[in-house]
């Protein structure tokens, strides 16, 4: 416990350090400073930068953001680059931890210069690059969250790709009640502001149709420590139990679940990351639903997977496509297709402009739309579920046998 503490209380002064010292060195290096300017922008290279999770409870997302995104970054500079310039990506291991993140952010955007911030990974740590971003008058870019804070338009230096966790709760809880008949539903949440966002959007789902939530219970983040948020969980004998966290809790909770005996109908957000949370399980995964995003990463009718699935291959020949890569890999390609049109120099306020103005961007027959009081891209919610042999296959409803 002491060990646990004394962790605790370095991790915040380092945080605080590194604030204080970045902050220092923004007022030199920002764009105020001696009228110097933090651009990323060379004659030659374009540099983007990004704080995610690569080690720890979550690194599965991280690295799968951070994968999709070079994936396009790459294929795009094998073709010449976008306006005369390569595209690079400079990332770094924030430990889903926001003190972290938000030195990390400092350091990115005050010494190492980058144009924009790209592909961050959950809730907390987003929220706290965005504050990082948003002083400095930096893009934030494709964050992998779902949470309303980041869809108010007045934060006019963010652009979002993917459907708001408010939406794909909204799904769960319709699919719940429309295609099972299920109306007693408890959430299992991660106790922060991720877990905040998706319990409150269940909350709003369920008050829709005027029924309470069955049971919550949480657990803490970066810690697989999920007893009692089951107990308090299986007491209330609910029908389903809608998920709002990582890979790895999620994955005890339903195997803890399965082995007491108690099998509701699992659903999970995207964020769990589906193909993650499938490898944690294993052969108690069947039947697991996870809402996704994007579309299906093995379905190669659309063009925008197909690119995809070319992209990966060329920097790592044995991965396997899935919904993690393929989001960075299409948040890559919106960064691309949004520089490619700015009419004169390439600045932070045109690239800005540029998605904003554009309004609608064919990645490759999925469709991006944004606008005025719009900086949200996809409304989409699809359906998967785990199969006995530890794949997901994507559906359009729930069967009685999916839980």
């Amino acid at each position: 416990m002491r060990s646990t503490i004394i962790a605790v209380v370095f991790g915040v002064a380092l945080a605080i350090a590194g604030a204080v010292f970045y902050g220092v060195a923004g007022d030199m290096l920002g764009p105020s400073g001696g009228g110097r300017t933090v651009s990323g922008v060379s004659s030659d290279t374009i540099v983007f930068g990004q704080t995610a999770a690569l080690d720890g409870p979550v690194a599965a997302l991280g690295r799968g953001m951070k994968t999709g995104i070079e994936a396009a970054f790459n294929e795009a500079n094998a073709a010449g680059g976008v306006k005369g310039h390569k595209l690079s990506l400079v990332s770094v291991d924030d430990g889903y931890e926001p003190m972290r993140a938000s030195a990390l952010a400092r350091q990115l955007i005050y010494r190492d210069r980058v144009f924009a911030m790209i592909g961050p990974v959950g809730t907390p740590t987003s929220v706290a690059v965005q504050t990082v971003a948003s002083d400095a008058q930096v893009p934030l870019i494709g964050a992998f969250t779902g949470a309303d804070v980041l869809r108010d338009p007045d934060n006019a230096n963010v652009i979002n790709l993917r459907a708001s966790y408010f939406q794909e709760t909204a799904a769960m809880v319709d699919h719940l009640i429309t295609d099972l008949g299920i109306n007693r539903i408890a959430v299992f949440y991660q106790n922060d502001a991720f877990g905040q966002a998706g319990l409150t959007g269940v909350k709003h789902a369920l008050d829709q149709r005027q029924i309470a939530i069955a049971a919550e219970g949480a657990y803490e983040r970066n810690t697989v420590d999920v007893k009692s948020a089951l107990a308090a969980i299986q007491k209330a004998a609910p029908q389903a139990v809608i998920m709002i966290g990582a890979y790895k809790p999620c994955a005890e909770f339903i195997k803890a679940a399965r082995a007491a005996k108690f099998d509701p109908v699992f659903l999970n957000i995207s964020f769990v990351g589906g193909d993650a949370l499938a490898n944690a399980l294993g052969p108690e995964g069947a039947g697991v639903v996870v809402t996704q995003v994007v579309p299906f990463p093995k379905d190669t009718r659309i063009r925008v997977v197909k690119d995809y699935q070319a992209a990966l291959k060329q920097i790592t020949p044995n991965a396997a496509p899935d919904f993690v890569s393929l989001e960075g890999y299409m948040v890559g390609r919106l960064v691309i297709a949004a520089i490619g049109k700015i009419d004169g120099p390439i600045t932070r306020t045109a690239l800005l402009d540029a998605v904003k103005k554009t309004e609608t961007f064919d990645l490759g027959g999925i469709h991006l739309q944004f606008g005025a009081g719009k900086n949200q891209g996809s409304d989409e919610v699809f359906l998967t579920v785990i199969q006995p042999d530890g794949t997901l296959q994507a559906v359009d409803r729930l069967a009685k046998t999916s839980g």
